[in-house]
């Protein structure tokens, strides 16, 4: 069978009462198998369909593999240096890193079993990588940043210092928060519960980007929810809430929005400078 097809029926097993204490041998090397495929990126937790950056849709055979990978082992004691800390899976082996030019720096960078990062990426320390994550040839990922379960970022992203991309594990049918190609995110920034990016844009620093907050996009005129379109530059605006009506809100209430316009020649110019990174 394939290893959908194994997962599949792993799962299936696992939702008639599997546990990791039932589990056998066979059922393990499953679960070790499709770590290695993640690892690899060879399967990912979601694709683009489309050419919209709102076209990208979860893999739900894949979320059902990173579950189980919880479900059917338990958690045990486990080294790192010098530390003894407990879970489910060790941290990933980073040997294969270097041969694709990638570099992480010591003392905080941990990535997590399950995990994928492509050619000539930057792991600042102290970062984190989740299980699931899959992080595009050429990202910077900085200081104390932190790249949550099933988040697919795209190539040569660069995210800002203090940075949380979040992590979309369940429901299994919901995309994972999506950050495509050529995406600049200033520092303190939050991109939260299944949020898109579109490619090439440029977020500015601590700007919330989650399905409840509307963008209020100035190129075509219109607000929308869930998704930062292809080519903006974003940025966080206070604009009148409804509860400012209210006896207790004297003077009014305000409420965080995020505003969108034409990425600017000289904004893009600022954040192509550092590329020097990679030289």
């Amino acid at each position: 069978m394939s290893l959908e097809a194994d997962v599949a029926d792993l799962w299936n097993r696992y939702q008639d009462g599997l546990s990791a204490a039932d589990a056998s041998n066979a059922d393990a090397a499953v679960v070790d198998e499709f770590l290695a495929a993640l690892e690899s990126g060879e399967v990912r937790a979601a694709e683009k369909t489309g050419d919209d950056v709102t076209s990208w849709e979860a893999n739900e055979w894949v979320k059902r593999g990173i579950l189980l990978n919880f479900g059917l082992r338990e958690t045990e004691p486990r080294e790192y240096g010098g530390v003894t800390y407990h879970d489910v899976l060790p941290l990933r082996d980073t040997d294969d890193l270097a041969e694709r030019g990638t570099r992480n720096t010591p003392d905080g960078t941990a990535i997590r079993r399950g995990a994928y990062l492509g050619s000539d990426c930057i792991m600042m320390s102290p970062s984190f990588v989740n299980m699931g994550a899959y992080v595009g040839d050429g990202t910077l990922v900085d200081s104390c940043d932190t790249v949550g379960s099933c988040a697919q970022l795209g190539e040569n992203v660069k995210l800002g210092a203090n940075t949380l991309i979040g992590g979309v594990l369940e429901p299994v049918e919901d995309a994972p928060v999506i950050v495509e190609d050529g995406v600049s995110l200033g520092a303190g920034c939050r991109v939260t519960s299944g949020f898109r990016v579109g490619e090439n844009s440029i977020v500015g620093e601590n700007t919330l980007l989650t399905p409840r907050i509307p963008v209020y996009d100035l190129v075509e005129e219109e607000i929308i929810y869930g998704h930062l379109p292809a080519e903006r530059r974003a940025f966080t605006r206070m604009v009148e809430s409804s509860v400012g009506d209210h006896d207790l809100f004297e003077g009014g209430a305000y409420k965080p929005a995020v505003v969108a316009t034409h990425v600017e020649e000289d904004t893009l110019e600022a954040t192509q400078r550092e590329d020097a990174l990679r030289e």
